[in-house]
Order: structure tokens, then sequence, then C-alpha cells
């Protein structure tokens, strides 16, 4: 695979991991601030798992976020 082809999956895995992010916390927290949305929808690949597994135990949006 080309590394344009690689670059292009990963975006749509990374893009669809912080669409069930978002999913998880809205649901869990209510609805997300602008901001926090965006900060979703920019974090790495690496930061989306951390913060997924976050979720799970978290009491708080900001103990997710931190």
């Amino acid at each position: 695979m080309t590394g344009f082809a690689e670059r292009f999956i990963q975006q749509g895995i990374q893009q669809g991991e912080a669409k069930i992010l978002i999913r998880q916390r809205t649901r869990r927290f209510g609805e997300l601030p602008d901001a926090t949305r965006l900060k979703i929808e920019s974090a790495d690949a690496d930061t989306l798992l951390q913060w997924s597994e976050r979720v799970l135990s978290a009491q708080t949006l900001d103990e997710v976020l931190h």
C-alpha cells in the first residue's frame, strides 16, 4: 500500500474512534461543549484510546480528559 493510502485509512480509523468516544461521553455526561468535541476530533489515536478507557470509570467529564 502506498503511504497516501495508509494515511487515508489511518485517518478514517481515527475519525471513527473519535466518533465512538463522543457518543460514549455524550451518553454518560450529556451534551458535550463544542470545545470538548473539537478536542476529541483532533486527538491522536493513542490519546483517544486513553480517553476511551477512562470514560468507563470517570465520575466527571474532566476526569476523562486529564
